[in-house]
């Protein structure tokens, strides 16, 4: 059975948090512009196909939530994997998983904590040039300083949601017009 015939059929076997987010019309929509984003007709997007989008940004930042939406890690982005990144998002997804998703932006190694060289290079990430490495060093010294709770030099799950419970986080993290 081909690949694209495989996600068409298991479209009604998503997860809880999927199925809970978009009814079933949003999701026959977003597999309509899954099948259209997908130029090749493999049943999968390719990183090539996902940077090729115009709304994406141009930054070293796409490439690493594009590796924690690639949960099986095939270095594609199948319908389900597609839809479960996007339920992220939805102004119905919950905040929990919003957060877990922002966490592991930063989490790289996914060993569950956030270390001081991994925060440097997710900022390095987002700042681009506009910050000397000195003065980015600067920045998360002062970060993992301030959200470091338990002094053992590294950011946990609850320590993040600490510091970003109360920031405007959750507004941003929402795509309108699914």
């Amino acid at each position: 059975m081909s690949r694209s015939r495989r996600t068409s059929n298991s479209l009604f076997t998503l997860p809880r948090n999927v199925s809970q987010t978009f009814t079933n019309d949003e999701i026959k929509r977003l597999h309509m512009r899954f099948r259209k984003l997908d130029k090749d007709s493999s049943g999968s997007l390719s990183v090539k196909e996902l940077i090729s989008l115009p709304d994406i940004p141009k930054n070293q930042l796409i490439y690493r939530i594009i590796e924690i939406l690639d949960q099986d890690g095939d270095g594609e982005i199948d319908f389900h994997e597609f839809i479960d990144g996007l339920s992220q998002f939805s102004v119905k997804g919950e905040k929990t998983l919003k957060l877990r998703f922002a966490f592991q932006i930063y989490d790289m190694d996914r060993d569950g904590f956030i270390s001081n060289g991994e925060l440097y290079q997710v900022l390095k990430m987002m700042a681009g040039d506009n910050l000397k490495p000195k003065q980015l060093q600067q920045v998360v010294d002062k970060t993992m300083y301030e959200t470091d709770l338990d002094g053992d030099d590294k950011i946990s799950f609850q320590e993040f949601c600490k510091v970003v419970e109360n920031m405007d986080v959750f507004k941003r993290m929402v795509v309108q017009n699914l």
